[in-house]
């Protein structure tokens, strides 16, 4: 392969056979590539790499730093079981909380719910908003213009040390932990947020993939048991984050687990369908390998 460039933003970008390739490097002896039917974009915003492009069987692509962070052809799956599986888990949710998420597709499934009143988006660059208006409109699908949204450009977590603020929920919608995004995996960040919700309150954050990244899953939870009373993980797949499973984790501050048949009843209540999420698919979420319990009890699944 060859670079389709010469200056150092295109190290991603490569000419094979006549097409275009975006490499992506998951570690240093695993990476993958997809096909770039279509450059949209290649630059840089707040001194971070942007790729964004189409390709046949994953749509229209965000790629960060060189990661691929959104797919349109299944970012649903992510969206609806980082948001659903909270919500119905509460089951009377009314404030909520959003960090990060500037693409909007977490406070599109929020909004769903009528029986919550408001939702607040905390989103460190207004930049990150814009450029998702502009290139993934239909992630949004007009959840911005919302008058429940109450949009804060702020950094996440100073926001959350705000003791006038409480909510229901609580759902972290972050990066991976390094660079900006690693101040949202900390004790004190996890410490912060639990003083934050109500009784029974669920926080969720997003815990990237085990197989490829036992030691951040380690670390998550251990540092969210110093806060919360009861802290798991569920998992789910989606093909555009090449590694296996992803974890979420599931972090509550009290409360109980609905009753069997609840999930299912709070559903048919709410009368909303879903392209990814159900009943059976929350419950199962829930029933994690044997290799990620071995991870959570000792930083390796070897």
């Amino acid at each position: 392969m060859s670079s389709i460039r010469t200056n150092s933003m295109t190290n991603f970008l490569y000419q094979l056979d006549g097409q275009t390739w975006f490499k992506e490097q998951v570690t240093d002896e695993i990476g993958h590539a997809l096909r770039v039917d279509n450059l949209l974009y290649e630059g840089e915003i707040d001194h971070q790499h942007i790729v964004v492009f189409e390709n046949e069987r994953f749509g229209r692509l965000f790629a960060l730093n060189g990661f691929i962070q959104l797919s349109t052809a299944d970012e649903f799956i992510y969206h609806e079981m980082v948001t659903h599986v909270p919500l119905y888990e509460h089951g009377a949710a009314k404030r909520v909380l959003v960090i990060g998420g500037g693409d909007g597709g977490v406070i599109r499934e929020v909004l769903r719910h009528e029986e919550v009143e408001e939702v607040t988006l905390v989103e460190i660059e207004k930049s990150v908003i814009d450029f998702s208006k502009k290139w993934f409109p239909g992630v949004s699908d007009g959840a911005f213009e919302s008058e429940r949204l109450n949009l804060q450009i702020a950094d996440g977590a100073a926001f959350v040390k705000n003791e006038e603020l409480s909510y229901d929920v609580i759902i972290v919608d972050s990066t991976d932990p390094v660079g900006p995004g690693e101040v949202l995996f900390t004790e004190e960040f996890y410490a912060d947020c639990r003083a934050r919700l109500n009784p029974g309150g669920i926080m969720v954050t997003q815990c990237g993939l085990p197989f490829l990244q036992p030691a951040e899953l380690k670390k998550a939870r251990d540092n969210q048991a110093k806060s919360f009373e009861s802290v798991t993980f569920y998992a789910m797949a989606v093909p555009a984050y090449s590694g296996g499973i992803m974890t979420l984790g599931f972090a509550r501050a009290g409360g109980v687990i609905p009753a069997e048949g609840e999930i299912h009843s709070r559903l048919a209540r709410a009368g909303l369908d879903f392209r990814y999420y159900t009943p059976e698919v929350h419950r199962a979420a829930f029933a994690l390998p044997a290799y990620v319990g071995t991870i959570l009890n000792t930083g390796s699944f070897a």
